[in-house]
């Protein structure tokens, strides 16, 4: 029986790290084909040697020297950049590749595992909203599969299961509603780095965390669903649901209501993507009744998560915009992480500048290359380092 070829570019994150225990599983019929990471070495190197991987890439120019002195004499090729995708898979008929880079850089390995893989699965935002239109060009052009990865997207995913979207009617997205939401009267300006990172029910990286937090995350999540599912904003609904049990809501247009429920572990949506529409069996917590006789359901709350006010300002087609204020996110998320503003400052200033003149202005331009949102992103920083915040 041939293997399956896999690709997984970021396995030393969290999403990595559960793909690959679940080949763990099932070496048989599994080929790890190319892994890659930017600096955890020490894991990349555990992780090629236990499923005999003969291809990584290591971007971390200082960690793959490193990591070629520590390989030496081994039968590994070892890569020092995403753009050697097209080298390493050359004819190669790749059967399931995951995308779990973080950030925009993800875009553009994205892009070229889809010539090569009969399925994608995508854990990487940036992309799906930024480049979608991209994406969903290549997706076509090369007949990829393509199976988001996200447990809220996975979960409308799934329940379509492969109907027309012109089914769909609302979607509701569930929030945890972060570290904060139960809290009454509490003053933004004393808000540690530690309270906004102790998120209720998941482990994530610092980040996502804080993009938890400021409800961000939804923010771009419903962003993600639009152009997923082609669907209007103004059909795509945000509830709080502190939880985590259920990941989305569906109302059809023939009236049928459907809701997706797991555990809050991403293992679920990670091994579906892998066996999609496979009868396996993944070992998992009984239902709870005592959850689900107490959702909690329930509308945000503008003054309490006042960045939700941003989707009012999307344009409905795939545009710069998107990349603009990703941009300027990551920027004050990376200043209040390195103590440079306070929590009530990452709010309002990443309000402010996703309405000012100077960035809005892409919400008229369509996404037509890498180039192009690569320009925006540089244009983007370059400009909010010159601003007084």
């Amino acid at each position: 029986m041939i293997k399956k070829k896999i690709v997984i570019l970021g396995s030393t994150g969290s999403i990595g790290k559960n793909l690959l225990k679940i080949i763990k599983n099932d070496k048989k019929n599994f080929d790890v084909f190319l892994l890659s990471a930017n600096k955890n070495i020490s894991l990349l190197i555990k992780q090629t040697k236990e499923f005999n991987v003969k291809n990584i890439i290591i971007t971390n120019h200082k960690s793959y020297l490193i990591a070629n002195e520590r390989l030496k004499g081994k039968k590994i090729n070892i890569y020092n950049s995403l753009s050697m995708l097209n080298k390493i898979l050359n004819k190669k008929k790749i059967y399931y590749s995951m995308v779990a880079i973080v950030g925009l850089d993800g875009l553009s390995p994205c892009l070229n595992l889809i010539k090569y893989t009969k399925n994608i699965a995508i854990a990487n935002k940036e992309s799906l909203i930024c480049g979608w239109a991209l994406i969903k060009k290549s997706l076509k052009k090369y007949k990829t599969n393509f199976i988001p990865v996200d447990s809220e997207h996975f979960s409308i995913f799934s329940l379509i299961n492969n109907k027309n979207y012109n089914s769909i009617d609302k979607i509701f997205i569930t929030a945890s509603g972060g570290p904060f939401f139960k809290s009454n009267n509490i003053n933004l300006k004393n808000i540690k780095i530690s309270e906004a990172l102790n998120h209720p029910n998941w482990k994530m990286g610092k980040k996502i965390s804080i993009d938890s937090s400021t409800m961000m995350n939804k923010v771009f999540e419903v962003i993600e669903a639009k152009n997923i599912f082609d669907i209007k904003y103004n059909n795509i609904k945000i509830l709080i649901h502190p939880k985590s049990y259920v990941h989305t809501i569906l109302k059809f247009t023939n009236g049928l209501v459907k809701m997706l429920i797991h555990d809050p572990n991403m293992k679920i949506p990670i091994f579906n993507s892998l066996y999609i529409n496979q009868d396996k069996k993944i070992n998992s917590k009984n239902l709870d009744l005592s959850l689900l006789n107490n959702l909690e359901l329930s509308t945000p709350s503008i003054k309490q998560f006042p960045l939700i006010k941003i989707l009012k300002n999307l344009p409905e087609f795939n545009s710069l915009y998107e990349t603009a204020l990703i941009t300027i996110n990551d920027f004050f998320v990376n200043k209040f992480l390195e103590k440079k503003i306070t929590y009530f400052l990452l709010l309002s200033n990443i309000y402010k500048f996703s309405k000012s003149p100077d960035f809005y202005k892409f919400t008229k331009i369509p996404v037509k290359n890498i180039s192009d949102i690569n320009k925006t992103r540089y244009y983007v920083s370059s400009k909010l380092k010159t601003l007084s915040v």
